[in-house]
């Protein structure tokens, strides 16, 4: 099966969420802001059709990635999702018929670029099918700290960059850590059937983590524009991701002079994706339809 499948499954899931980024923001800023953390925000957001639009954009993406997890390496599925940033502005755009500026385009390109190039040269390689519960647990731990430290941090600031930032990386840190056990329930399911799997705790695990990313996301959404807070969780997202991999699912890098152009890659997609924070709001809203305000 090679990579091409789990690289499809994979874009096919950066797409639906790209969408679902696009439709949930739409939706955030109709319902009243709030300084504290407010988990009643989603039943508000569940009367919005726009949200549950983003929902099910939301579940066709969890389709595409338990399918790529299943038959790729964690270090090569979830850098893809890169990708949703550079997608979500441009659904953005084409939804309300109005093109990106050119600063923005060239962000694009150095972030499409960049994860070509960091991508064939890293090589994500290995497949393991099997973590113990005594690997799991230090990542669940190391984790869950980060992700209480960044909403404790997001938290104690008002509406705006640092606010979004903050509970962006924080839903990083839920995604890269629910693709983890996702694709460990996944290989539970396949091997073992569908008992094993609603009787394993992986399963449990990666639904309430990902009910968790849910509510960061909310929060970072509401919290300030979308370049604020989506950098830091296309970036964390990768970073958690490959780290989980190489360190869980001993998933292998290439090393050696290959270094170089991994770096190159990740230089270039740092740079297209601040880049795309530093421009001034009203060029962003010019593109994007709303999402930078």
């Amino acid at each position: 099966m090679g990579i091409v499948a789990p690289v499809l499954f994979a874009l096919f899931a950066a797409l639906s969420n790209a969408l679902a980024t696009v439709l949930q923001r739409r939706a955030a800023l109709t319902v009243p802001q709030s300084d504290g953390f407010r988990p009643g925000l989603v039943l508000d957001l569940m009367r919005r059709p726009v949200w549950v639009a983003g929902i099910v954009a939301v579940i066709a993406a969890g389709v595409g990635q338990a399918a790529a997890l299943a038959t790729g390496p964690l270090a090569l599925v979830q850098p893809l999702f890169v990708l949703e940033l550079p997608l979500a502005l441009l659904i953005a755009s084409l939804a309300v018929r109005r093109p990106l500026p050119a600063a923005l385009w060239r962000a694009v390109a150095a972030v499409v670029l960049g994860l070509g190039v960091a991508m064939a040269a890293a090589s994500p390689s290995g497949n393991r099918t099997h973590v113990p519960l005594d690997r799991w647990l230090p990542a669940l731990a190391a984790c869950g700290a980060a992700v209480a430290l960044l909403a404790w941090a997001g938290l104690r600031r008002g509406p705006g960059r640092a606010r979004a930032g903050c509970f962006g990386a924080a839903t990083a840190v839920c995604y890269a850590l629910t693709a983890g056990l996702m694709k460990s329930a996944v290989f539970v399911l396949t091997d073992d059937g569908l008992g094993a799997f609603l009787t394993a705790w992986q399963t449990y695990a990666f639904a309430a983590t990902g009910i968790c990313a849910l509510l960061m996301l909310e929060h970072a959404m509401q919290g300030g524009p979308l370049v604020a807070s989506q950098p830091a969780l296309t970036l964390g997202d990768a970073t958690v991701s490959v780290a989980l991999g190489v360190l869980l699912y001993e998933e292998d890098l290439r090393t050696g002079w290959w270094l170089l152009p991994q770096l190159l890659g990740v230089a270039l997609i740092c740079a297209g994706v601040l880049a795309m924070a530093r421009i001034p709001p009203a060029e962003q809203e010019a593109g994007s339809g709303g999402l930078a305000t």
